[in-house]
């Protein structure tokens, strides 16, 4: 009988293979997580940790973020010892809030100073001050004081992201020399791709990747085989900017550098691909208005967040709806005009948000500039032109032998055409405008659109029909 077998005992629950805990797409098995959580129900916490003891870090962190609430606390104090810093370092933002929040200071400054830096500080940072006071205090003093630098440099910038321990040496050594200083030295850093070459100043002024100081000879100078050109990063670069350079540039990892231009940390690429994923899911969310998206964060948050952009779309259909009021007297008169309107202002707001989508897209990486800026608003006037004119053919001809109306065919078609080019315009207009005003374009652009498609496609539908006198 193997270990797991003879752990789970009476009221536990037994998988037929407890080693099979991963489906094919790599994800934990929902059998696997409830045997794991009926075995720390029935008090029987050796079971739940033979059964989770294999699995890696990565999906530890995953077992608790599909642990409910409730049950989170228990699973933690029967797998206390598995709970190490790589965990940690894996786990959602408020799982790891409410794990971190049921631990002693001390046992929190243990954990950070297992981490690499930034993991350590996007542990303490959304702790409340006294508490991140108390942990602070708990720890080593370098961990505290590397930690507390970090910690005053702007959220989501490259001093929070960077990691402090780096190998960087004088250009006057040779090959051999380094190779001497990395094998003598064993508090230095075991996780890196590239050597940093820096002068007197300690001013980063090159680098040397590890294969090619393994394939040169000792006597060879490192300045003879260093790169000179790199990509340094300020320290208070944006994440989302730092992130944009490792991908235009291709970067394993980069230096980076304080405001006088000495080396102070590095940004590794495995922290880069956090970046990218988060920022990405950050702007789909931020669109529609639900706020982070994530499916962790406390109800009170979410509700906060999405009753705020709830309220605003409120008031922009008001507004809409205002438009609609000015022709009552046509609506009442032909009342076919109330079945046409809202097929209008609603291929509008899709053509919108089809546009806005390009748009924040396009600057969040950067390939729309000042430079383009007008050249892509010609193009999506275009686009919506052509949009435009295939939406009022396939209307007018769809209305007109539903409804028999040529004149009406003939509105409603004018007015698909004029609302795709104001959603096509506006599209770009929004975004643009708002990121020239240092405003999150995601956060704000949806709601303008829609309200200025939706007004656009009442007033001109029932603008032109009051005009052609359908109302009359």
């Amino acid at each position: 009988m193997s270990e797991t077998e003879l752990a789970l005992g009476e009221g536990a629950t037994e998988l037929d293979n407890p080693n099979d805990q991963l489906d094919e797409d790599d994800r934990l098995k929902p059998e696997f997580v409830s045997a794991v959580l009926d075995a720390v129900e029935a008090g029987n916490a050796d079971a739940a940790h033979a059964l989770v003891e294999p699995l890696h870090p990565a999906d530890i962190a995953d077992l608790f973020e599909l642990t409910p609430h409730e049950d989170r606390g228990p699973l933690a104090k029967a797998l206390r010892d598995l709970l190490d810093a790589d965990v940690f370092a894996e786990m959602n933002d408020y799982v790891r809030e409410d794990l971190i929040d049921a631990l002693e200071p001390q046992e929190v400054a243990d954990i950070a100073s297992e981490l690499d830096t930034d993991d350590a500080v996007a542990i303490i940072e959304d702790m409340e001050p006294e508490d991140q006071r108390e942990v602070l205090r708990a720890m080593e003093p370098d961990d505290r004081a590397a930690i507390e630098e970090a910690l005053s440099y702007p959220e989501e910038s490259a001093g929070r992201l960077m990691q402090r321990d780096l190998v960087a040496v004088p250009e006057h050594w040779t090959v051999g020399d380094a190779i001497d200083y990395l094998r003598g030295h064993d508090e230095l850093t075991t996780d890196f791709w590239e050597i940093f070459v820096v002068d007197p100043g300690h001013k980063p002024v090159g680098t040397c990747q590890l294969s090619w100081i393994l394939r040169t000879p000792r006597r060879v100078a490192i300045a003879d085989v260093m790169r000179r050109e790199q990509t340094l990063i300020a320290v208070d670069m944006d994440q989302e900017e730092v992130a944009l350079r490792f991908q235009k540039y291709a970067l394993i990892s980069a230096a980076v550098v304080d405001g006088a231009g000495r080396l102070v940390g590095m940004i590794t690429v495995d922290d880069i691909v956090h970046i990218i994923q988060q920022e990405a899911g950050e702007d789909i969310t931020l669109l529609s208005g639900a706020g982070e998206g994530d499916i962790n964060e406390p109800i009170r948050l979410t509700v906060r967040t999405r009753v705020v952009w709830l309220v605003i779309n409120l008031g922009a259909t008001i507004c809409s709806a205002s438009v609609v009021g000015l022709f009552q007297g046509e609506i009442a008169r032909f009342a076919l005009l109330a079945a046409l309107m809202p097929i209008v202002s609603a291929l509008g707001g899709n053509a919108g948000t089809q546009t806005l989508a390009v748009v924040v897209r396009a600057l969040a990486t950067n390939q729309l500039t000042s430079s383009n800026t007008a050249w892509m608003l010609f193009r999506e006037f275009r686009i919506a032109l052509f949009n435009g004119l295939a939406l009022g053919v396939v209307g007018a001809l769809g209305s007109y032998l539903i409804l028999g109306n040529a004149q009406l065919a003939i509105v409603f078609a004018l007015a698909m055409m004029i609302n795709s080019l104001v959603a096509g315009l506006v599209g770009v207009i929004v975004p643009v405008t708002l990121d020239k005003m240092n405003i999150d374009p995601a956060v704000s652009s949806a709601v303008f659109v829609t309200t200025m498609t939706d007004v656009m496609g009442f007033f001109s539908f029932l603008g032109l029909a009051s005009l052609w006198g359908l109302g009359g």
